[in-house]
């Protein structure tokens, strides 16, 4: 895993109508939108933050903990109108023993189905097994977080299993989660890479 080419400068991914980018306080108000929301945290092991100031605080958490290499937290914008955040994207948990690095993303709720989360892992999962050279991509899922278990399986992800009461995640208590992950060599199976 080459950790020096992601932390060396945040790195800005495209696709075809997203841009992943660093996030601004400028985009204080789509975050707070975000993270405000019950339903976009349903599923996920982050409590809800009904309060700007400290979602304003956050932001220049996301930017400290990519200077320390602990994680990239990536903005998720259109191409047509790079303003108006949709969603977050993250990697992190960087295993350089097994060259193992975990995913998650969630999206404003107003984007959801609209094949914006596939996108974006498409294009995370590209970065990272091409620039990075990681080995394995995995992410972890409640059982009942079937969109999100619809996205990667659509990114060539496989469901390993299930932890049963394995993790303890804020607000949830104790938790099963089950465990989806892509190696290296499946990347790419059937296209073409150049």
């Amino acid at each position: 895993m080459k950790l020096s080419h992601v932390f060396e400068q945040f790195p800005i991914l495209e696709t075809e109508q997203l841009t992943l980018k660093k996030i601004e306080v400028s985009n204080l108000d789509e975050v707070f939108g975000i993270y405000s929301n019950d339903q976009v945290f349903e599923y996920c092991g982050i409590i809800p933050k009904h309060n700007k100031d400290t979602v304003k605080n956050m932001i220049g958490h996301f930017e400290r903990d990519f200077n320390k290499g602990l994680r990239v937290k990536w903005g998720i914008f259109r191409k047509n109108n790079p303003y108006i955040l949709l969603g977050i994207i993250e990697a992190m948990d960087f295993n350089q023993k097994v060259d193992m690095v975990t995913i998650g993303y969630f999206l404003a709720e107003s984007y959801w189905g609209k094949g914006i989360a596939t996108q974006a892992v498409e294009a995370v999962k590209k970065y990272l097994f091409e620039t990075a050279e990681v080995n394995r991509i995995q992410a972890e899922v409640m059982p009942f977080n079937e969109r999100s278990k619809r996205v990667l399986l659509k990114s060539g992800f496989m469901k390993e299993g299930t932890l049963r009461q394995a993790h303890v995640w804020s607000g949830k208590g104790l938790i099963d989660l089950e465990i989806y992950s892509i190696l290296a060599e499946e990347y790419g199976k059937g296209e073409n890479r150049s």
